[in-house]
């Protein structure tokens, strides 16, 4: 059996799927195909409804999964103004209703002087957030009432996408397709609330996709099936990033084999020329650890047991 896997598969997540689903049935077609018992992670959540872009990381890669958690986010999503629904998705049930369509151009100025740099949001109560220890859509789902803090968001910068009505031959409900680039925490859902209520209207999320989290764009993501296929012939090697991949806004601190060696035991290196901050070391080709400089001292962050080329 081959040594197990380590780097990262980018899978575009199906609608309908939860990000920890992606996760086992990455597990489960490692194990059909006779792959050694490897580690797999996400690299950052994906609601169900949402589809696109989904980091799952093998082997070594594990530690770098928390590392997505704080990456940017791009998204293109779909609002329906007229309707606000529950869970602020297709999949609630409405519990407001507005005769209020904005245009196009209030949708635009409202963007821009309202939803872009820092801004307050509170949470979608259809979340996997915790409030005392439970999950607020546990809660949300047997009628209790949940009540989340807001929290600080950032967005970064809007695209307009597509825009026009539901009725094909009347102007009953207005949407608007739009793309977002957004801070860790930001939640799409009630983005789309925000804005609606902004309008003088109210609205929710029609269509959710990720197209870039952290590093890794859509254009990299391979489907389920194509994965299964792939595995089916041994090819998953050929599908996997490296795990540098995930790192690619980090520079690169050469080691020879001494210095590897002193860092694959946890030592710290000093002397250091290079200027203080994070740092991939690596002896050749193989990443060695993720390390911090600091007043010329190197001291290990993550260190990946990966073995060198040579082995």
């Amino acid at each position: 059996m081959s040594a197990p896997l380590s780097g990262w598969l980018i899978l575009d997540k199906p609608r309908g799927m939860g990000s920890t689903q992606g996760v086992s049935a990455v597990k489960r077609v490692l194990r059909q195909n006779g792959y050694a018992k490897t580690k797999v992670g996400h690299g950052g959540t994906l609601d169900p409804l949402a589809e696109g872009v989904l980091p799952i990381a093998l082997g070594e890669a594990t530690k770098l999964a928390g590392r997505m958690l704080d990456a940017s986010k791009i998204y293109e999503f779909t609002v329906q103004f007229g309707r606000e629904t529950d869970t602020l998705d297709t999949e609630g049930a409405v519990i407001a209703q507005s005769d209020v369509q904005p245009g196009f151009g209030p949708v635009e100025t409202v963007l821009a002087e309202r939803f872009t740099g820092e801004i307050e949001q509170i949470p979608p109560a259809y979340s996997a957030l915790k409030v005392d220890g439970a999950r607020a859509y546990d809660l949300a789902r047997r009628g209790e009432e949940v009540a989340l803090p807001s929290r600080k968001v950032t967005i970064y910068g809007w695209e307009y996408v597509a825009e026009g009505f539901v009725g094909e031959f009347d102007a009953s409900e207005q949407y608007a397709t739009l793309r977002v680039h957004v801070s860790k925490g930001t939640y799409i859902r009630s983005l789309a609330r925000d804005i609606a209520h902004a309008l003088g209207t109210c609205g929710h999320v029609t269509y959710l996709r990720r197209i870039k989290a952290g590093p890794f764009r859509q254009e990299q993501a391979i489907s389920l099936d194509f994965m299964e296929e792939s595995a089916k012939g041994r090819g998953l090697e050929h599908l996997l990033l490296p795990l540098e991949a995930g790192l690619d806004d980090i520079p690169a601190l050469a080691l020879d084999q001494t210095s590897a060696q002193a860092v694959r035991q946890g030592r710290v290196l000093s002397g250091m020329p290079h200027s203080s901050g994070l740092y991939l070391a690596k002896l050749g080709t193989v990443p060695v650890a993720l390390m911090e400089i600091s007043d010329g001292t190197a001291t290990v962050v993550r260190g990946f047991n990966l073995p060198d080329v040579a082995e």
